[in-house]
Formats: C-alpha cells, structure tokens, sequence
C-alpha cells in the first residue's frame, strides 16, 4: 500500500450511514480524515469512528458560520492541505493521484470536476458536466464565502451553493469526483426545496457575491445569474437552457426529466422571492 498522502479531509455530515463509509474508503488514502457530525441519529459517527476518522461534533445555532466554515476555523487540522467531500462523493483513484501531485505545485489551491449521478446514469451535459469546484486547498488560505445579512431559514447548517474565497492562486487537477447525490427524484425535490430557500434570500437581497477572492469566471456567473433575476417567463428559460443551450437533450431520458427539474426549481426560487418581497423580512421561509 503506499503512503499515506498528507493531507486532512472534512465531510460535514447528518444522518449519512447509507453514504458514508463508500465516501470513507474512497479517501483511504489520506493521512487524516475528520468527520463534523451535526447530531445524527442514524448510526453516523460510529460508522467514521469505526472507519478510523475523527468525529467532532457541530451544533449550529441558526446564525454564522455555517459547518464548513467552522469546521475550518476551529478543527485542529494535521496537515496543511484539506480536502473537502461530502457524504455522497467519490474520490476516483485518477484524482487521488493528480491530490498527490499537486502537493507540491505553485497554487493555494486547486479545483476539481464532479459527475452526477441522476436516474442510473452520469450527466454528461444539462450544464452540469464538467462541474468544477474548489475542494483542495491550504486550510488557512480559503473560507467559503459568507453573504451579507441573516441565514435563510429552512437552508440547513452546511454551506451548499457558496463558493470558497481563496488568499492565492488556483489550478484545475485531472481525475473527477463521483456525485451519489440524488438516488432518486424524491431526494432531489427534497434538497432542490430546501436550496430554493438560499436562492430567493440571494434575490430580495440583491446579492452578486463578487467578492475578490472568487474565480473571475465564477464571478461573471454570478453578474449573469443577477441579470437573468430580471427575466420574465424565467422557469421555462431555465429548462430551454439546460436542455437546448447546453444539450441536456443529448443524455435523453435522463437529461429531460434533470432539465424539466431544473425549471420547477426555478420557479420555486422566483415564488419564494416573491412571498419573502410580500411578507417583508419578519416573515422568514418555513
């Protein structure tokens, strides 16, 4: 077996046994594995235990940080280098040997590609293949980005769709990331309601997250994403341009039903906007 590499990894778990120990073995590899539970009930930390990682445990008390970030500023951390992988992903074996790799590299941190798994298949298009995002990095150089104002109610204790803020320069690595996160569409329309509450805080805030520390094209994105707030008939765009203008059309079934989703979800985002614009700030979503 070869050595151990030197690098520590977080996954910010709840109630994940029937993921966990896939993601476990996965990161075998790694010298230093800790867990940050938030009170599972299921049998959860005994599986990282059992599995050689360290638990510690999180209890979120409704404001900020969230996990993640916390777990960033507080975890005593082994080794310089932290990778970040939740519950539901798979660390391949071409990326553990880019991770090694890029150890010695000139950058402050490094993103990675992700595959989805959705209805027994990979996407390979809808927008969401290649999905690159920034989970290795030196610990004391990157915080996820924290928006201006109170949490959404409903949006849960872990980061999701923010973005980590890097002191220092970037690169991509070779190898992916396997993505379990949606076994079937009743998950997906369980954690697609609960994020519908984060976007539509983003919306009546106004917020473009443009701060210095993002990727410049990450940065753009969010511009673009600000402009399209203002669009009408915004739910059927959304599905025309996965399933066209990104060829969502092209993983057949599997991609018009991901892209027929991805509309339904926009319109949960541009009617939570709304109530929250009606019902005024003391009003948070359920």
């Amino acid at each position: 077996m070869a050595e151990r590499a030197p690098i520590s990894v977080l996954i910010p778990v709840r109630n994940e046994a029937a993921n966990l120990a896939a993601c476990l073995a996965s990161v075998a590899w790694c010298d230093d594995v800790v867990v940050v539970d938030s009170g599972s009930t299921d049998g959860t930390p005994e599986i990282a235990r059992n599995a050689g990682a360290r638990v510690v445990d999180f209890r979120w008390n409704g404001t900020f940080p969230r996990k993640k970030n916390w777990a960033l500023a507080h975890v005593a951390w082994k080794h310089e280098w932290v990778f970040i992988i939740d519950a539901d992903e798979r660390a391949t074996p071409e990326l553990e040997r880019a991770m090694r790799a890029a150890l010695a590299g000139p950058h402050a941190g490094y993103y990675v590609n992700r595959r989805f798994w959705f209805l027994d298949g990979w996407l390979n298009h809808c927008g969401y293949y290649p999905s690159w995002n920034l989970r290795l990095f030196r610990h004391r150089l990157g915080r996820y980005e924290q928006p201006a104002g109170a949490v959404a109610a409903g949006s849960g204790d872990n980061e999701v769709h923010e973005h980590v803020e890097l002191q220092g320069t970037a690169g991509y690595l070779a190898g992916e990331m396997e993505h379990y996160a949606f076994p079937d569409i009743a998950t997906w329309v369980e954690k697609h309601n609960r994020y519908s509450n984060w976007e539509a805080k983003q919306q009546v805030a106004g917020e473009t997250s443009d701060a210095a520390g993002l990727d410049p094209h990450l940065a753009r994105k969010r511009r673009l994403r600000r402009l399209a707030w203002r669009l009408p008939f915004r739910p059927t765009l959304r599905f025309l341009y996965h399933y066209v203008w990104r060829a969502g059309f092209l993983d057949g079934h599997r991609g018009f039903v991901f892209c027929r989703l991805m509309g339904w979800y926009e319109f949960l985002n541009t009617a939570k906007a709304r109530e929250l614009r009606r019902s005024g700030p003391k009003q948070p979503l359920p």
